[in-house]
């Protein structure tokens, strides 16, 4: 730990990393090019751009494997029909409901870890699913908690701890884990199944710090 922590200490600036990220994809044989879209069309863009960074062949074979086309990109819809569709949604051992809105999102009820709420938001490039941990009330020593989380949050892979404030003003803390808008389906449901076995498993390792 002590030779990362002093690698960290070293590390250059973002925009050290930032110049050589440009000058690899120049070294790849990428040109940049400029185009003019509608706002809404930002997150098929974004995945349209990084599958045509792949060579043509490559790109070929990934359809033919994953068989979707190369501009899927999920909305709540979209997604809401396709995890309809699977398992364990289809078994029953999940639930799920549309929220429509201006905002629409999915809420995910699931059985198996105690009808654990999530909520699943389609947001541009990314899908990010979240669910709710305690109300910032009922943690006993705020400071000492929020130090622990830091110190800890490896211990839940692929899923970050945060405050957010709810629309009727209570803080909460949630954890939550975020991924491509682009993703496979198979991706998706392996996001919604790990983040809910991490929430029980974050619930056990911080009950101390919880009020009775």
């Amino acid at each position: 730990m002590l030779s990362f922590n002093l690698r960290l200490m070293n590390s250059k600036s973002s925009a050290h990393y930032q110049r050589l990220y440009r000058q690899r994809l120049r070294e790849q044989g990428l040109v940049k090019k400029e185009v003019w879209i509608l706002p809404e069309h930002a997150p098929l863009l974004v995945a349209y751009e990084r599958k045509l960074r792949q060579p043509r062949a490559m790109l070929a074979s990934m359809e033919k494997e994953k068989g979707m086309s190369m501009l899927q990109v999920w909305t709540a819809q979209a997604l809401f029909d396709a995890l309809s569709a699977a398992e364990p949604f289809k078994g029953g051992q999940a639930g799920i409901e549309l929220i429509q809105g201006a905002d629409a999102g999915l809420h995910v009820t699931m059985s198996e870890y105690g009808d654990l709420p999530l909520f699943i938001g389609v947001f541009g490039e990314q899908i990010v699913v979240e669910a709710l941990l305690w109300p910032a009330t009922e943690v006993r020593d705020a400071a000492a908690f929020n130090d622990e989380v830091l110190r800890s949050h490896k211990l839940f892979p692929l899923s970050s701890i945060g405050l957010e404030t709810l629309p009727d003003g209570r803080d909460c803390y949630i954890m939550f884990g975020a991924l491509s808008s682009s993703s496979t389906l198979s991706d998706v449901l392996f996001e919604i199944e790990l983040l809910a076995d991490n929430v029980i498993k974050a619930t056990e390792a911080y009950e101390d710090f919880l009020k009775g």
